[in-house]
This record gives C-alpha cells, structure tokens and sequence, in this order.
C-alpha cells in the first residue's frame, strides 16, 4: 500500500511518496522514506520496504553510453542491473518458471518510468505517472492541476491519495533531480 507520484517539468523529475507501511489491517507510518536519489536515479517505490532499501543501498546502477538511447539503456542495461541486485539481495521471486520484482517510478535523464513487476519498462505518454493503491486517485488530481507548480501538484495528488485510500498517510516526502547542471539537494 502506498502512492508515490511523479513529474516532469522543464527537464527536471520531480517524485513524491507518503510514509505509510501497511500490512493487512495494521498500519504504521514509518521513518524510512521510500523516495531518495542513487546516483543519477530519483526512485519512489511501493511493493515492499525491502525491494526499497536494495534500490537504496544496494542497486548500483550502471552508466549509459552517450550513444545508447535511453529507453534503449533503461529496457537493458539498467532492468539487468536491477534483476541482479534484486536476486543477490534475496528478493526477487520466481512463479511459475517467470521471475518477479516489485513496482517503483524512477526518473532519469530527464524522463520519468514506471518499472513493473514484471520488470517492464513503461513511460507514459503524459509528463506524470503514479503507483501504488492511491494511483488513480492520484493520476486523478495530476491531470486536474497542470497549471501548479511541481511540488504543489505532487502535494495535491499525494493529499487526495490519502483522504481517499486507508493505505496512504503522511508525511509526504519528495525528491527532484534537475538537468545535471542545475543539481541541488532537495528540501
């Protein structure tokens, strides 16, 4: 249970994420966050805290060549990355003879992707996307505010995610990777 959220705006990947930990019928907000950058990567994840704190701590993503297009790069290079730290960490699953992973957003170079669980590489045709049980209450509110600012829209869908699904609560937390030359800590 979670919503993460995601944007992009001038060239820069903006993503946000509630706190809440869900199992069941409990719930527990929790202090590790499921937004934060690896290298050249913001990630928001949902699924599982553990596929989380591997993309983390763990994932160490490899580099594209200039050359390499990067749809191209994100469906190879970086799924195959992904699968092994994922097995390596013990996380990934197989079923069924097919491998699975969980779901994250994740924003780079500009461009915002939705990895699946079966480790599809999907970008959607608008400038946000969203995951988790608060998604299309909160895709609802992105494709209601494109005249907002970012943050303000990512608060927006996070705020109607959470008013809405018992399995989404705040605090609400976000990461925005810019043009590399224009890199600064998030507040």
């Amino acid at each position: 249970m979670t919503c993460i959220v995601g944007l992009i705006n001038d060239g820069s990947v903006h993503i946000g994420g509630d706190s809440a930990g869900v199992a069941g019928y409990s719930l527990t907000v929790r202090a590790d966050r499921k937004i934060f950058r690896n290298n050249d990567f913001v990630f928001g994840f949902t699924s599982s805290f553990r596929m989380g704190q591997l993309l983390a701590h763990s994932f160490k993503p490899p580099k594209r060549h200039p050359d390499t297009d990067v749809y191209t790069f994100m469906v190879t290079d970086f799924i195959n990355a992904l699968r092994q730290c994922l097995k390596d960490g013990g996380y990934a699953e197989r079923h069924h003879e097919a491998e699975r992973g969980g779901t994250f957003l994740v924003g780079y170079a500009g461009r915002l992707f939705k990895i699946a669980g079966d480790y599809q590489v999907g970008e959607s045709a608008d400038d946000f996307d969203a995951c988790g049980c608060g998604e299309q209450i909160a895709l609802g509110a992105l494709l209601a505010s494109p005249n907002s600012l970012p943050r303000e829209r990512l608060t927006i869908a996070l705020q109607a995610a959470e008013r809405f699904s018992a399995g989404v609560r705040s605090p609400f937390h976000f990461e925005t990777l810019g043009p590399p030359h224009s890199q600064v800590p998030s507040k």
